[in-house]
């Protein structure tokens, strides 16, 4: 990708979901995949697909287990046909 092609898709994902703090990240060197992060923290990749004459840019997110918030604990439901208190 080109400097303004990353310049023109940071500005888009910035208005998209309303954050200055979304930045992609050019390759440090030619071949390698150009990331996507937030507060400097690198969340994924950006890939450019040229097809039939229209250029498209996927974004790949990676979220890994280690960063999800820890699940809750599961609510105990009524068995059917119990009576529910009021």
């Amino acid at each position: 990708m080109t400097p303004l092609e990353i310049e023109r898709l940071q500005t888009y994902l910035r208005k998209l979901f309303g954050s200055d703090r979304i930045k992609i990240v050019p390759p440090m060197r030619r071949g390698l995949s150009v990331e996507i992060a937030v507060n400097d923290e690198t969340i994924g990749t950006v890939h450019k697909d040229v097809d039939d004459g229209e250029t498209s840019y996927s974004l790949t997110l990676t979220v890994l287990e280690e960063d999800l918030p820890a699940p809750r604990p599961a609510t105990a439901k009524p068995a059917i046909g119990s009576p529910t208190r009021r």
